[in-house]
């Protein structure tokens, strides 16, 4: 059975995420102890402790969320399972910074801090209330391409994450994006929805922090990854870390083509993918995109308990 890794993005943090797997395996908490140490500060305790309303600002979620990722690959290491028991890896948007750590292109300091820089630019590189992001679900992505292109009337409307067959999100302006929800409406979507979210994310609107993630990348060493890395706005493997660090840029911008992504993956012949953090949002899609691919979601010493029997 050929096995791919997959590593959740924004939308998947929860309070206590990731404690049970830190009072279980050493190699776990220590992981949460690097992130604390690279940003200075115990974002732990907000993981575990604080206010959801804090853990979901983009500035804390997204190196949340990969700390919490690469505690559980630590955990699941420490039971003998390994990162090149995958033939690939990959990650839905910040969950592409904890893909290239699981691989050992890029450090968990370095990540963290990454995460820690991009969260804060992707959320003050547009005024709130300027920009949104809508779900449309129950059209395909051409649809909803040409449903983003109609609605733009000059402004900024992008699809912005092509998730699976029947749910692209759209992102820009937002009086470009409530016109693509009305428009999808009448284009047959099943729904179309304002998403709860607090910038306009993948979209032509967050150039300023494609321009400070350049810059924090310029600085950062990045090694070959360990696994080859399907990268979110190429949807094939990348392994060359000039061009992972490009693309680490260009996805700030550019679309997450997760649908394509895993469709590369199953044509390659994977045929079970392991969700390793916070929640089963990818495992959904998956099936979605795939229905006879295999899907584990490892979040907890449970699941990993249930691996080993």
């Amino acid at each position: 059975m050929t096995r791919a890794f997959v590593f959740p993005g924004q939308g998947a943090q929860t309070i206590g995420m990731g404690r049970a797997l830190a009072d279980a395996y050493p190699a776990a908490r220590a992981v949460f102890d690097e992130v604390d140490a690279a940003l200075g500060e115990s974002l732990s305790t907000l993981i575990w402790d604080g206010e959801i309303e804090t853990l979901t600002l983009t500035a804390n979620a997204q190196p949340a969320l990969m700390a919490t990722s690469l505690a559980a690959l630590r955990a699941l290491e420490s039971e003998g399972f390994a990162i090149t028991d995958a033939a690939f890896v990959a990650g839905h948007s910040l969950g592409e910074y904890s893909a290239l750590a699981a691989a050992g292109a890029l450090s968990i300091s370095d990540t963290a801090r990454l995460l820690r820089i991009r969260g804060t630019a992707m959320q003050s590189a547009v005024p709130v209330g300027v920009g949104a992001m809508a779900a449309l679900l129950g059209l395909d992505f051409a649809t909803a391409t040409e449903v983003a292109a109609e609605a733009a009337q000059g402004d900024v409307c992008q699809a912005a994450n092509d998730n699976d067959p029947a749910q692209v999100v759209v992102s820009g302006n937002k009086a470009a994006v409530e016109r693509a929800v009305e428009l999808a409406k009448a284009r047959g979507a099943k729904r179309a929805l304002i998403l709860p979210v607090s910038a306009p994310f993948h979209c032509a609107l967050m150039q300023p922090a494609a321009d400070a993630m350049a810059e924090a990348l310029a600085s950062v060493t990045v090694n070959t990854p360990r696994v080859p890395v399907v990268a979110n706005v190429r949807a094939e493997a990348v392994s060359d870390p000039d061009q992972l660090r490009a693309l680490l840029v260009e996805q700030v911008t550019g679309s997450v083509r997760w649908r394509e992504s895993v469709a590369w993956m199953v044509a390659q012949g994977v045929t079970e993918f392991w969700e390793i953090g916070a929640g089963k949002a990818l495992s959904g899609m998956i099936k979605r995109i795939e229905r006879a691919s295999a899907t584990k979601a490892i979040g907890t010493p449970e699941d990993i308990a249930a691996l080993k029997a």
